[in-house]
């Protein structure tokens, strides 16, 4: 986020044509500061603070409309920019000059002949022919030589195995080259895209067309470093959705390529349509033609998850057309057109040869439209492995109808879609709504600027308990300089690991073996079950009632993604790529087939057995209540994908074997006490030999409960073997395999019968507000399907079933706390609460403060700075507990309290005694009395709520605003307002946080985040390329949250409740809106798909991605459309 700001600034404020902002501000414009960051992640935050950070340095902001902050109080103190942290573009911090000319010089050196180059290095030829001889040299091999320019490719299609050596060609003077003339613009191929961007920008219509869709391609930062030959050689060679591919074909693009020294002229189709060229095979150039603008009409299109935030197309289009208007008629005639379509599930961008050839020379109409669009879906056919066949030829056919109808004039009127049977007319007809596509091309509401509004009430009563005073270690994460696991530094003799995971869901292992390959020279060893310690249990995880999992299949894989052993290499990078040169031998032989779904569990009677206290009580007589209903609906299926967590750091753990059979372990985990446990199980020893420690954890959100304890287990068991420390931090696609609830609800009369499946696939983690989301879900469907049955407005029967008291109670835990008092008077605090990001420590702090503030005359905000909560350690803190169900902040403040409650009463009567000699007595001094006086200065407390109220229940009511395209599926979030209980909220600004994420994170769920797994249960979207979470430009546009401080309640911990999870659920208002604007499509549209066969009703699953809300709307409406119109104005009545 900071680098992605940073150079947005630095790019702006170079540009001498802007005007000179005010003093405090750059050049940056709010919009611009927006996307400066729309291609970057985050799960914590929600995006409006990061948004309201980046909108601070632009000119035209009004700092008035910047959200809650820490520099000034919101309504209360004016917003000045000279609160803020100074900025001046002249004293920015560039790449220093003297190293630039270090690495030329360097450069300069290494470049002597190819033989000179040392194994393992790096190659950096000055020109082609230079190149050339490299390739002609014996230093040269494909297999172990990589040729770069910017290697961003790396992070789509990951190495498969180690280099030697590496060419970087990007220092080629004529691969850089920019020439434009009256032909038209050549761009080198390692030119990058941001800088192909600048150039064309500054040209005709199809060159500006171009430059805007280049913007939509990756996320900022990528642009600044991937070159436009490396996307092209990239979907030369591969089968990559490349949206650049697709509209430089569609404009007409020629390419340059070198092989051996013969020089080639191709068009873009041809270069794409060759088989996939080697790595000997260079492009040199790609060459735009100038079109002019006489006649001509070029537009782009492109439908992908996420509008600007580094997604991958379903489809992308360019149309380029030459016309001419027709003087009888009126309407365009097609001279000549060029229709390209890429990433719908072929190999690489093509264009419909056949549709164009039927178009040239046609006056363009509703029923030459509707023949193209027809031949058109001939032409687009997916692959039979591509995800969504239909939905993308629906699209390429949307992309296509909105193209050609802005040529005819037929289409310039509003279009009447009669609701009654769905027929269209150009005229005024009864009950009839209206649609214009000129219209919705015209309305981008990706566009809108982001707002938001932060509403909630500040008390004094417990300060600085109740302020919102800045998160604690804030400029630590922000400048980096926070440590995480990771971050450690390595200890002497560190050896690394990655998992090898079974790819079968059911299957015997019957042994490890790697290619032959560079990567598998470099394994050290391999552990497995066998090396588990004699006395000690293959044990990965546990919890309390809920049974062991083991850590490595033993014989046995039980499901795809499976630990069965752990590479050890002397680097990460050779333990991740020597994994995947593992290849592990399997038998299926005398096995029952694997049960992958909960219909093949059912089927099977695979379940496991049920705890009591899982299992749920009836509400009310439900057989009653069926027997007196007036309308009954028997049956009803609602589809809940899973949700991965995408923390931002991965699993990570270090090991470091020590003296009589001890361990340590930094790990991060959020159940430090029971990974300890379960370290000390595996490896059959005692508890008190295993130290787990944990300082910080990178996003846990459930994920760093049961599968941290893994990876620990995973590092111990080959430290205790090998004798050396190790480390092992998961890729993000291994812990997307390997990574994965229950409450009472009340629904008036309802009776369950619960089972729980045993199949064969991953097993699954709590994720944040586990089965609350899923219950509440539920029974907004229940709602949903109710209001549809009885045709009756939704809302009256949600008023109907609000919830009350017994519905949905968060609980409280243990936890311990223990406060020390420093004779310097700095108090360092232990809780056994871990800091995941959600604000714990800065509650902790402030509850110190609050709790030692009857020994300090200002009531304790003087110690505030005084107070270090300290990294959780499981042999300093006993009975710790666990982080999560969103009450450990109370809870660990609580334990703190009574510890602070114990040293007051120690510290008092010397409070006293100063008191009556000196009067007022400062904290120090009283400190150093105390200390003389050999007081106790620690105390430790464990906390246990009162048996008679363990639960309390959290009130918040979210509406949100949607808008759908019915043409691509398409969501945008126009408004979402929450109004939440917070109680007497601990610290406002933390809350605020958790609220805005919460709810961020749910719209995830329900609207974007595809968990998908293939035929064997194996999960395939596994990297951020195929999974996304939401981004800056999916948020709402208008995002409003207030707090409301409920009734005060001596029970709960200062009045306080809980923010961490409750607010999840409150997204579920973005996937109802979405259903009622599906409604009124299918209304509109008279779509009757579904087992229903009605407009109506129908199965809306979480989550509704494009696809999903295009097939509601119909996959065919363009196409009825069109018939209609063929069919006449003439319509009956139904």
């Amino acid at each position: 986020m900071c680098m992605s700001i940073f150079s947005a600034l630095v790019k702006v404020d170079k540009e001498a044509s802007r005007p000179d902002p005010p003093p405090g501000f750059s050049k940056l414009t709010t919009s611009e500061a927006e996307k400066a960051v729309s291609g970057n992640l985050c799960r914590c935050t929600g995006y409006r603070p990061i948004v309201d950070a980046c909108k601070s340095f632009a000119a035209d902001v009004d700092l008035e409309d910047l959200g809650l902050n820490c520099f000034w109080k919101k309504g209360d103190e004016p917003a000045d920019v000279s609160k803020l942290p100074g900025y001046n573009n002249g004293a920015i911090c560039t790449f220093p000059e003297f190293l630039k000319s270090e690495i030329k010089s360097l450069m300069e050196n290494t470049c002597s002949p190819p033989v000179a180059v040392s194994n393992g290095g790096w190659y950096h030829p000055k020109s082609i022919e230079e190149l050339q001889r490299v390739f002609n040299s014996n230093w040269f091999d494909e297999n172990s030589v990589k040729i770069v320019a910017s290697n961003t490719g790396s992070g789509v299609y990951k190495d498969r195995d180690l280099y030697e050596k590496y060419i970087d060609i990007k220092g080629i003077p004529e691969l850089s080259v920019i020439n434009r003339n009256s032909k038209g613009v050549e761009l080198g191929s390692v030119v990058s895209i941001s800088k192909a961007i600048e150039v064309l920008s500054d040209g005709n219509l199809v060159f500006r067309k171009i430059a805007n869709h280049l913007n939509k391609v990756a996320s900022p930062f990528v642009r600044n470093t991937a070159t436009i030959g490396g996307n092209i050689i990239m979907a030369q060679r591969l089968p990559f959705e490349s949206d650049i591919a697709t509209i430089l074909l569609a404009a007409g693009t020629t390419v340059t390529i070198q092989v051996a020294t013969k020089r080639l002229c191709l068009t873009l189709e041809e270069f794409l349509q060759q088989p996939p060229c080697d790595s000997m095979t260079l492009l040199l150039s790609i060459f735009i033609p100038d079109w002019g603008s006489d006649g001509i009409t070029f537009e782009t299109f492109r439908a992908a998850p996420r509008p600007f935030g580094n997604a991958v197309s379903y489809v992308n289009s360019g149309f380029l057309a030459r016309t001419s208007v027709d003087a009888a008629s009126g309407e365009h005639l097609i001279k000549d057109i060029c229709l390209a379509f890429g990433a719908y599930g072929v190999d690489h961008a093509i264009r419909a040869r056949r549709v164009e050839d039927f178009l040239k020379g046609k006056l363009v109409s509703s029923s030459v439209i509707l023949e193209a669009v027809q031949m058109l879906k001939e032409t687009v056919t997916p692959s039979k492995d591509v995800t969504h066949p239909e939905y993308r030829i629906s699209l390429a056919v949307s992309f296509l109808f909105t193209f050609l109808s802005s040529f005819t004039s037929s289409f310039n009127e509003p279009v009447k879609v009669n609701v009654t049977n769905g027929s269209y007319t150009n005229g005024t007809t009864n009950g009839s709504t209206e649609y214009s596509p000129e219209e919705h091309r015209n309305t981008d509401s990706y566009d809108l600027p982001i707002h938001s509004r932060q509403e909630m009430v500040f008390s004094n009563e417990y300060k600085p308990v109740g302020k919102p005073i800045r998160k604690t270690g804030a400029e630590l994460q922000a400048s980096g300089e926070a440590l995480y696991v990771d971050d450690i530094p390595a200890p002497k003799d560190c050896l690394y690991g990655a998992f090898i995971y079974s790819t079968h869901p059911r299957a015997y292992v019957k042994g490890i073996n790697f290619k032959p390959s560079l990567a598998s020279q470099k394994v050290i060893t391999v552990i497995t079950a066998k090396d588990i310690p004699s006395g000690g249990e293959n044990i990965g995880s546990s919890f309390p009632r809920m049974g062991d999992e083991a850590l490595f299949a033993d014989q046995l894989a039980e499901f795809a993604g499976q630990n069965i052993g752990v590479v050890i290499a002397e680097t990460q990078s050779y333990a991740y790529i020597a994994a995947k040169q593992a290849v592990v031998e399997y038998s299926t032989e005398n096995l029952q087939p694997p049960i992958l779904t909960i219909e093949d569990a059912i089927q099977h009677s695979s379940y496991f057995s049920t705890h009591p206290f899982l299992t749920p009580k009836p509400v009310g007589d439900y057989n009653q209540g069926m027997s007196g209903a007036d309308h009954k609906i028997l049956s009803a299926e609602v589809n809940l994908e899973s949700q991965y967590y995408f923390y931002m750091e991965t699993q990570v753990a270090l090991a470091i074997p020590d003296e009589d059979n001890c361990i340590t372990i930094y790990s991060s985990t959020q159940f430090l006490e029971i990974t300890q446990n379960v370290v000390a199980r595996c490896l059959g020893i005692p508890f008190h030999n295993v130290r787990v420690i944990t300082r910080r954890v990178g996003g846990g959100f459930g994920g760093k409960a049961m599968k941290a304890m893994h990876v620990a287990c995973a590092c111990a068991v080959a430290a205790f073997k090998l004798q050396r420390p190790v480390k092992m931090y998961l890729d993000r696609k291994t812990d997307m395999i390997i990574a994965g609830g229950f409450k009472k609800y009340n629904w008036g009369a309802l009776a369950f019968d619960i089972k729980v499946c045993k199949t064969n696939v991953t097993s699954k983690s709590t994720m944040r507000a586990p089965g609350d989301v899923q219950g509440s879900f539920i029974a907004e469907a229940i709602i949903e399907h109710v209001a549809s049955t009885l045709s009756v407005d939704t809302n009256t029967i949600r008023r109907r079933n609000l919830h009350d008291f017994d519905s949905l109670a968060v609980f409280y835990g243990e936890s311990a706390g223990k406060v020390s008092i420093m004779n310097d008077g700095s108090i360092a605090v232990e809780v056994g609460g871990i800091e995941i990001g959600q604000g714990l420590w800065t509650k902790v702090k402030q509850m110190t403060a609050f709790g030692l503030g009857k020994l300090c005359p200002d009531g304790g905000e003087c110690l505030l700075d005084k107070v270090r909560v300290i990294q959780a350690d499981s042999l300093s803190m006993i009975q710790g507990g666990f982080t999560g169900g969103s009450t450990t902040s109370e809870n660990s403040c609580e334990a703190v309290r009574q510890s602070c409650i114990e040293l007051v009463e120690r510290l008092n009567p010397i409070k006293e005694s100063l008191e009556a000699k000196t009067g007022t007595v400062e904290w120090s001094a009283l400190v150093a009395q105390a200390s003389m006086a050999s007081v106790n200065l620690s105390a430790h407390a464990y906390w246990t709520p009162d048996p008679t109220f363990k639960s309390y229940l959290n009130y918040g009511v979210g509406i949100s605003e949607v808008e759908i395209d019915v043409l691509t599926g398409a969501t945008t979030i126009l408004r979402s307002d929450i109004m939440y209980d917070c109680g007497q909220s601990l610290n406002p600004a933390v809350d605020l946080g958790q609220v805005e994420g919460a709810f961020i994170q749910g719209v995830g769920f329900f609207t974007n985040e595809e968990y998908m797994t293939n035929s064997d249960g194996m999960v395939i979207h596994d990297s951020t390329w195929t999974y996304k979470i939401p981004t800056v430009d999916t948020i709402p546009k208008q995002f409003n949250v207030e707090l409301i401080n409920s009734a005060r309640d001596k029970k709960r911990v200062l009045s306080s409740k809980a923010s961490g999870e409750p607010p999840l659920l409150l997204a579920s208002s973005v996937h109802c809106a979405m259903r009622e604007a599906i409604r009124a499509a299918r209304k509109e549209f008279s779509v009757c798909t579904g087992p229903t066969n009605s407009t109506v009703t129908f199965r809306m699953d979480v989550p509704a991605t494009m696809p999903v809300v295009k097939e509601l709307c119909g996959l065919d409406i363009i196409e009825r459309y069109l018939e209609s119109l063929n069919a006449g104005p003439t319509t009956t009545k139904a």
